[in-house]
């Protein structure tokens, strides 16, 4: 399937957030926006945080109204899958991948994944808190995402 970046938004966000009305209207909305002014037709999603999840529900709801925009998983995990679990993931997506290129990332396979959904998009729509702190790490992925969208110059929506 080919991306063109141009009408492709990436998601990120903290893997947990408060989910309120307020924020799904205003995810929402934005999508919506990408769709009918910048032409937007293809979302990438990871799969490990509550706004990917919120995000996914978004955009499938909005694909009611929109039918010719694609959900497409860009996957962390499992380089290769089979018949059983792509038909599970295609309950929910019209699309994934694995990128070769992050192959042998070892621990930094989510930090490479993100900036391959990056790199292939125009948009991207967070839900990043500057002064959030991760249980594990020094460092939130959604921080390293953030900075590198805006280091790539990406159009960056964060609903925080």
């Amino acid at each position: 399937m080919e991306i063109i970046k141009e009408k492709t938004c990436s998601f990120f966000g903290h893997r947990k957030i408060e989910v309120t009305e307020g924020l799904k209207k205003r995810l929402l909305e934005a999508v919506e926006e990408l769709i009918l002014k910048s032409g937007v037709d293809t979302f990438l999603f990871g799969s490990r945080s509550d706004f990917d999840k919120l995000s996914l529900e978004t955009v499938t709801l909005l694909k009611e109204k929109y039918p010719h925009v694609k959900r497409i998983y860009v996957r962390a995990e499992f380089p290769y899958i089979n018949e059983s679990y792509t038909a599970y993931l295609m309950k929910k997506y019209d699309f994934t991948y694995y990128p070769e290129k992050i192959l042998n990332s070892g621990k930094a396979v989510y930090v490479e994944r993100n900036r391959e959904m990056i790199d292939k998009s125009n948009f991207c729509i967070v839900f990043y808190d500057e002064h959030y702190t991760p249980t594990k790490k020094t460092v939130s992925g959604t921080a390293t995402a953030y900075l590198y969208a805006l280091y790539k110059k990406l159009k960056v929506i964060n609903l925080f």
